[in-house]
């Protein structure tokens, strides 16, 4: 990771992993994980996560900050929506995406693990915006 940037830089973390090319780093604060993901240039689900995670899309939601690069995200109906930093970001389950442009995203994230959905309010699937 580059130290020029710290966004991609070193963090202390109470967990940190790779996970299909994507960079990992988790703190538990109070209640709540707050995660730093590093989606690296050309990262896309199909190619990148979904045999490591085992599902046809990606099941979990993502509620947090872009602050840096993009990160494009289709739902099973179609619809694609655009994370653009700096934005505000709330993925439903079902969804999959990838990195565009060539710089890596960086998504900060809160969840409650399994339990986001609730915990947050997120809906449990996508609703085609009309």
């Amino acid at each position: 990771m580059s130290t020029n940037n710290p966004l991609l830089g070193a963090v202390k973390a109470d967990k940190s992993m790779n996970v299909g090319g994507v960079q990992v780093d988790i703190a538990k604060t109070g209640n709540v994980r707050v995660k730093r993901m590093i989606y690296p240039v050309g990262f896309n689900w199909d190619a990148n996560l979904k045999s490591a995670v085992g599902t046809e899309l990606c099941m979990h939601a993502h509620v947090g900050f872009m602050a840096q690069g993009q990160i494009n995200v289709r739902f099973k109906d179609g619809c694609v929506k655009e994370y653009k930093a700096p934005q505000f970001v709330a993925v439903e389950p079902g969804h999959e995406g990838w990195v565009v442009g060539d710089q890596p995203a960086v998504l900060i994230e809160f969840d409650f693990e399994g339990d986001t959905v609730n915990r947050l309010g997120v809906p449990d699937n996508h609703h085609h915006e009309r």
